[in-house]
């Protein structure tokens, strides 16, 4: 599986990681995947997401882009896809999300590359939590379920999901992250976070062709088809690029600043 994957040598090409200014809201956005919501206005975009490996590579078929927000009670991150169609197949909590098309989340509050938070979601609004005690490649385990008890989450589709007679807009993402959740992940840094704090983190979408078959989507390649080993069918599109094909390398996340 891709995300298991992840070596040693960091391509060029990926850069600095990229820095956010995230502004402080006394206002918390409803959490329904509604990104009309007044309150985002005062957030600003991310920078288009660009292949995982670096700009040295083609350009995303398709514009992926995020904000996020504080307030007194945690960190709230929406995330806007577009795509002409909406279709997603996993309805089980904590499946394998990116088998899916998805919008996935990976934070490390105090940057020590331990003990760090993923999160996924598919067009159903289906989710997938995990911590990691250290990178897969230096040992690391995953521990799956439902590790941020009062996170919150939504999807709203500009289209139809799962209806290929049409072409859809795409679809958008809202995430609520509570700080007394996030405690356990934060180390050494506080919690809540202060103005003038800096975390690390990063944003991904998995993005899969399809045909159809039938009158309905179905992923290219299908589920159980083996995939020769260092090849990936499946499109990796990111905020702050890793350099190479694995999300897990926590060093070449972006870096998130909390300010008023």
């Amino acid at each position: 599986m891709k995300w298991l994957l992840s070596l040693p040598f960091i391509s060029i090409s990926a850069g600095d990681p990229l820095s956010y200014d995230c502004l402080f809201s006394d206002t918390a956005p409803i959490v329904d995947g509604d990104l009309s919501d007044a309150v985002w206005e005062k957030a600003t975009w991310t920078s288009d997401f660009i292949d995982i490996q670096g700009d040295k590579k083609p350009k995303p078929r398709f514009r992926t882009r995020a904000k996020m927000l504080w307030t007194s009670e945690g960190l709230h991150v929406c995330g806007e896809m577009k795509e002409p169609h909406v279709w997603g197949t996993l309805t089980e909590k904590n499946a394998i999300i990116f088998h899916d098309n998805d919008f996935e989340i990976f934070l490390d509050p105090d940057g020590d590359t331990l003990n760090y938070y993923e999160f996924e979601i598919n067009a159903l609004g289906t989710i997938w939590e995990l911590t990691l005690d250290r990178p897969y490649a230096k040992g690391g385990t995953a521990v799956h379920g439902t590790n941020l008890p009062g996170l919150k989450s939504a999807v709203k589709i500009q289209g139809t999901l799962n209806d290929p007679s049409d072409t859809d807009t795409g679809w958008t993402v809202e995430v609520f992250l509570p700080w007394k959740d996030l405690a356990k992940h934060q180390g050494s840094v506080s919690s809540p976070p202060k103005a003038g704090d800096t975390w690390r983190i990063n944003f991904s979408r998995v993005e899969w062709k399809h045909e159809v078959k039938e009158g309905k989507y179905v992923r290219v390649p299908e589920h159980g088809v083996k995939i020769p080993e260092g090849e990936h069918p499946e499109d990796n599109w990111v905020w702050s690029p890793q350099g190479e094909i694995a999300m897990h390398i926590p060093e070449m996340w972006g870096k998130l600043r909390f300010v008023k």
